[in-house]
């Protein structure tokens, strides 16, 4: 890496840091928009706050004008236009930080390549353009960046690679120096400093996540009560202070449930996330699979349909005003769960074929160090193992055989079985076994320490989600159930404190009828006109239009909100902010909620 921050323009995540606050600032964004790969340049980011920011400012101020006076109004727009300015200057940071976190959590296994070829060769050189070669996303780009760059030179670029992710992940510095001094040491040390490379990587990640989780609790707590439990309990409050001559209009109430608490949730959310050390995010799948055929205006009808569906019946079991609230969540749910379906099970296939991955490397081990050739060992891997593993090694040995090409070809060449799986694991194996083939029955204890290998770093995800299980539970089980449950009850409770406060005992069960859906011809004149009363007593004191039917539905679009941002937050910190696995917790999320909120409504207005 070179000294000068203008110089950190080729994609690393680096760069030293420069004198003021405000040349970090600047080197912190240079850093950012580089490392995306982004062809704007900072500058034009920063150019393109401005405008943005001046334009959401103005926005702001002459809506807010019109509402609540121009001195509020203007101060609201310049507060909104320095918030939207702030944003866009940190948004390229924050995206960077995401996919810095995704990079890193691939360090365990870049690592345990450059050890696996360094024990078929110690040459530090052929192991790096192994590794490179054999892996993808910004850790692997940067190791190859690095071995192109000092390929006249003596070095094998290993060091310059560890120096700029130090950083972020100190445990990669130590590791490529295990890895350089192995490649020097004698035959019967060379095996230690190996391994110890490796258990340095995966401990450093180990203590690294415990520290994240143990940090994280406190702010996952505060998001928990200040965005959850405080707003949905003074829900029912909001009748009570009405009725007292307090004025609360329902473009106050809108403006704080629709754009201030998701605003702040949003922007927790983000610093949440983007403190996150290592992430194990699942294989990308990308419009180019052949599993994934394009199915947008398939989601967009059956979520229209799905919608309209819910809106009916939920106007006719619960009441009116709900109809909206039921077509968005159950046909936003409904779309995305369709458009991620064939993804979903993309990622599903290629997960079984990684569970299957060690066992095979077990079976093929075994046989290539008793003098079995690669590719028979293939073969009789794909006979002994069933499931998507034994399935995808039957071919490759059937293929092999029949075309007689090579292992690689036979696994990724046109048409092969492994070109549908874009597990980076898989690509490793193969890559490895390629090399066997060629190396012969000393590679045997390599295949079979890859099994080992490729059992710890399963473990070690597995223990990484149980740590992180006993933060995000709580913020899914809140989603989907929880504050659509309060949401529901303390709407229904408002109810009937609005309708007692108002009109006494008569009215609020007038009002809870009708809020309810139930026809108040029961009541006779005197519950008639009480219910009168507390309408003109509404319009008088200017509460009218917060009624019950404004209040449920912001109450059910914060509730929706929650829904779909918390939900999203506990799969970004489980496993990395992955599109396929957010769409479709968020798909199962929006239709829960929907249904825990009408259903608490229409309990809790019962049982009132």
């Amino acid at each position: 890496m070179t000294g000068a921050v203008d110089e950190a323009t080729d994609g690393s995540p680096t760069a030293p840091p420069s004198e003021g606050v405000d040349a970090n600032e600047s080197a912190e964004l240079r850093r950012a928009v580089a490392f995306l790969g982004w062809e704007a340049s900072a500058e034009r980011v920063v150019e393109l706050g401005y405008r943005v920011g001046l334009g959401v400012g103005l926005l702001c101020a002459v809506a807010l004008s019109a509402f609540v006076g121009p001195v509020p109004g203007t101060l609201a727009g310049l507060a909104g236009g320095l918030a939207a300015t702030h944003a866009v200057h940190r948004a390229p940071v924050g995206l960077a930080a995401l996919r810095r976190t995704r990079a890193l959590g691939a360090a365990p296994g870049l690592v345990g390549r450059l050890v696996l070829r360094m024990r078929l060769d110690p040459s530090a050189e052929r192991a790096v353009r192994f590794a490179a070669r054999t892996g993808d996303g910004p850790l692997a780009d940067g190791l190859a960046r690095h071995e192109r760059g000092s390929a006249d030179g003596p070095t094998s670029g290993l060091r310059a690679f560890a120096r700029e992710w130090r950083p972020w992940f100190p445990a990669i510095d130590r590791a490529a120096a295990l890895v350089r001094t192995a490649a020097s040491a004698p035959a019967e040390r060379r095996g230690r400093c190996l391994d110890r490379a490796l258990d340095a990587t995966i401990s450093g990640t180990t203590d690294r996540l415990a520290a994240f989780v143990g940090k994280v609790r406190g702010p996952v707590s505060a998001l928990y009560a200040f965005g959850v439990l405080l707003p949905l309990a003074l829900i029912a409050l909001l009748p009570a202070a009405a009725a007292s001559g307090v004025p609360v209009g329902s473009r106050v109430v809108a403006g704080l449930y629709l754009v201030v608490l998701p605003a702040g949730l949003f922007a927790a959310s983000a610093w949440l996330l983007s403190r996150r050390p290592v992430a194990f995010a699942p294989p990308s799948i990308d419009g180019d699979h052949p599993d994934v055929p394009e199915r947008a205006q398939h989601a967009a009808a059956a979520g229209a349909a799905a919608g309209v569906a819910a809106a009916a019946i939920a106007a006719r079991l619960v009441t009116g005003w709900a109809a909206p609230v039921a077509g968005v969540g159950v046909g936003a749910g409904t779309a995305l769960l369709v458009g991620v379906r064939r993804r979903r099970a993309a990622l599903a296939e290629i997960r079984a074929v990684e569970r299957g991955l060690p066992d095979a490397m077990t079976v093929i081990g075994g046989d290539v160090a008793e003098g079995v050739a690669v590719e028979t060992a293939i073969a009789n891997a794909g006979e002994r193992l069933d499931g998507a593993t034994g399935e995808l090694f039957e071919r490759a040995g059937r293929r092999s055989e029949t075309l007689r090409v090579g292992v690689r070809e036979a696994f990724l060449g046109r048409g092969g079985p492994a070109v549908p799986v874009p597990s980076p694991r898989v690509r490793g194996a193969v890559a490895l076994l390629a090399v066997a083939a060629r190396e012969g029955r000393p590679a045997g204890d390599v295949l079979l320490e890859l099994a080992d290998q490729l059992e710890e770093l399963r473990a070690l995800e597995t223990d990484a989600r149980r740590q992180l299980a006993t933060v995000t539970g709580t913020l899914t089980n809140t989603a989907a159930v929880f504050a659509p449950l309060v949401g529901g009850a303390t709407v229904a409770l408002a109810t009937g404190v609005d309708a007692v406060d108002a009109g006494g005992l008569g009215a609020g069960a007038t009002a809870g009828a009708d809020a309810l859906g139930v026809g108040g011809g029961g009541t006779g004149a005197g519950g008639g006109s009480a219910a009168e009363a507390t309408a003109e007593s509404g319009a008088g004191s200017g509460t009218g239009a917060l009624s019950v039917p404004v209040l449920g539905r912001i109450v059910g679009a914060y509730v929706l909100i929650l829904a779909a941002l918390l939900t999203a937050l506990a799969t970004g910190l489980e496993r990395g902010f992955d599109r396929t696995l957010v769409a479709y917790r968020v798909g199962i999320a929006l239709p829960t909620a929907t249904a825990t909120y009408l259903v608490a409504f229409a309990g809790a207005g019962a049982l009132l």
